[in-house]
């Protein structure tokens, strides 16, 4: 029976630390969005975006073409309010890094973020960043999680 018992209590133990666990990027990929690609039949009757399952923010909200991070937050614990995601980023014109940030609560379990830069501050359709880094952090600061592209940082050799 003890042996049960123990194997029921470390079970339980490791249960309760997966539900603690932070939250993770998935999967983040950047790629360019029309201002178009948003325009849905909801949209032309209600007037208002189409909005799922997804939260879609852009640093120049009346303007929708862009290039986005449609990032994938897996997030195993309880709500998280006051969250901000910051992208970093290297534009192919420029050596300096310009830095965007995108607050946001994130929702237990799985949610789709669409983080766009758009109108003057993305070069066009056919501009790649050169590196981006994108982060999660808490409402008081601290880094949740972090990935980076593979120029973001120097690779180990």
């Amino acid at each position: 029976m003890r042996p049960l018992l123990a194997s029921l209590a470390l079970f339980l133990s490791f249960c309760t630390a997966v539900q603690a666990a932070d939250p993770y990027f998935k999967r983040v990929w950047p790629q360019w969005h029309d201002a178009d690609a948003f325009t849905s039949f909801y949209e032309d009757y209600t007037g208002r975006e189409l909005v799922g399952k997804w939260t879609i923010q852009r640093t120049q909200p009346d303007k929708r073409g862009g290039l986005y991070f449609v990032t994938r937050v897996e997030n195993p614990g309880a709500q998280l309010r006051g969250t901000t995601f910051v992208v970093r980023i290297i534009a192919p014109d420029s050596e300096n890094t310009k830095e965007y940030t995108f607050p946001a609560d994130v929702p237990k379990g799985s949610r789709l973020f669409v983080l766009g830069l758009t109108g003057k501050d993305w070069g066009g359709e056919r501009v790649e960043p050169v590196a981006w880094c994108m982060e999660l952090h808490a409402a008081d600061g601290r880094l949740l999680t972090r990935q980076v592209s593979f120029l973001w940082e120097k690779p180990d050799r």
